[in-house]
């Protein structure tokens, strides 16, 4: 099987991306896309953090549950993204315009990539250190790093969002570049038809 979208990491803007995708699923540009999410490449900054300052989560919520519901809620709305656990990205290569993306167990193609990483070194996904360049907004001491990018947009096909597309580390932050790296997905699909998803009571 190839994926027509592949997320890698399952940090808040991954699992965000993927739910924005997954709610799209019965539109006719997206029913017969194929979506997978590999779900953490490394321990996530959340299994730490507590959130008081979220719209729409209650105050104490702490970042280690999010990752466990967030999980439960991507299952049980849209169970046919695939969520593919405890691999590792070693290389991501495109070949003839098809995304290769190795991991410690597999080896999978896609078309489109997205990479949904944090800031912190080392970067250790072959094949895509050209584009490794500073934070930009973050404390230089800190030595952080994102990928060069364009509105989200490394190259065709390659995208990045949250804190590796060069977003400060926040948690809405976060969710709306993930949110938007989907949202340009789905208009691509929707042949350039501006697209976004909204249910409805």
């Amino acid at each position: 099987m190839i994926f027509d979208c592949l997320i890698i990491g399952g940090g808040v803007s991954g699992m965000q991306c993927a739910l924005v995708l997954g709610s799209a699923k019965n539109k006719p540009f997206a029913i017969d896309k194929n979506i997978g999410i590999i779900m953490h490449q490394r321990a996530s900054h959340l299994e730490n953090a507590l959130f008081n300052n979220v719209l729409g989560l209650p105050p104490k919520t702490l970042g280690k549950d999010i990752l466990a519901e967030g999980k439960e809620q991507l299952s049980t709305l849209y169970a046919e993204i695939h969520q593919i656990e405890k691999e590792k990205v070693i290389s991501v290569d495109e070949v003839e315009g098809v995304f290769k993306v190795i991991t410690n167990k597999n080896v999978y193609q896609s078309k489109i990539v997205v990479l949904a990483l944090n800031y912190s070194k080392p970067f250790t996904i072959r094949g895509l250190e050209t584009y490794i360049i500073p934070h930009k907004k973050s404390n230089i001491e800190k030595d952080r790093i994102q990928l060069r990018n364009e509105n989200h947009l490394i190259k065709k096909g390659l995208y990045c969002c949250g804190t590796i597309a060069g977003h400060r580390s926040q948690f809405a932050i976060a969710a709306g570049s993930g949110a938007s790296v989907a949202t340009d997905i789905l208009t691509l699909w929707n042949h350039g038809n501006h697209t976004k998803v909204h249910d409805k009571i």
